[in-house]
């Protein structure tokens, strides 16, 4: 089983890609294989809603801007389990996780939301500081998701309080996911 993690935090190091690399782990134990993808390494651009703003991608399927995120389509739709984490900022998503998730939703609109039909999703709201926010921006990632028509196994809010024990929880999720669903 193929397991691909991005991780939308700024920062590699932090509370954010520490809960998808737990995932991964848990993953790679029951020998899945995986990959993290922190998403502001990758440069991507605004949706520009070309097209009189529809976008030639409703028809197409395809996005007009050359950068890094038709690459990042494609390991997505190659992959069999999916884990998305963002942090929260002002109850929300990150502001790259927003970029992304739009442009993608817009160009699955193309494709009948077929492309990940049924693929296996995990959705993790990560809200260091005040810990305030998280449940709100998972609220958001949920429609995101279900709108792409992933399966979702588990949606996370994960706060600086809580993240020892969802950290081992974490772990577990992506043994289950190759244990579950692995082929």
């Amino acid at each position: 089983m193929r397991v691909v993690g991005i991780q939308a935090s700024p920062n590699k190091d932090g509370l954010t890609s520490k809960l998808v690399k737990a995932v991964l782990r848990g993953a790679r134990g029951k020998n899945g294989e995986t990959e993290l993808i922190h998403l502001n390494e990758l440069s991507l651009k605004s949706c520009t809603a070309c097209d009189s703003g529809w976008g030639i991608c409703r028809d197409e399927g395809t996005c007009v801007l050359d950068d890094g995120f038709q690459g990042l389509v494609d390991k997505i739709a190659k992959c069999d389990g999916f884990v998305f984490a963002t942090p929260v900022y002002w109850h929300d998503l990150s502001e790259s996780a927003k970029i992304f998730l739009d442009r993608l939703r817009r160009c699955e609109t193309g494709k009948d939301f077929q492309t990940f039909a049924g693929k296996k999703a995990i959705g993790i709201a990560s809200a260091g500081g005040s810990g305030r926010g998280a449940v709100r921006a998972l609220y958001n990632l949920e429609a995101y998701l279900r709108r792409l028509d992933f399966s979702i196994l588990d949606l996370v809010p994960v706060t600086r309080f809580s993240k020892d024990h969802k950290l081992k929880m974490l772990e577990r999720v992506g043994e289950l996911l190759v244990e579950t669903y692995g082929t």
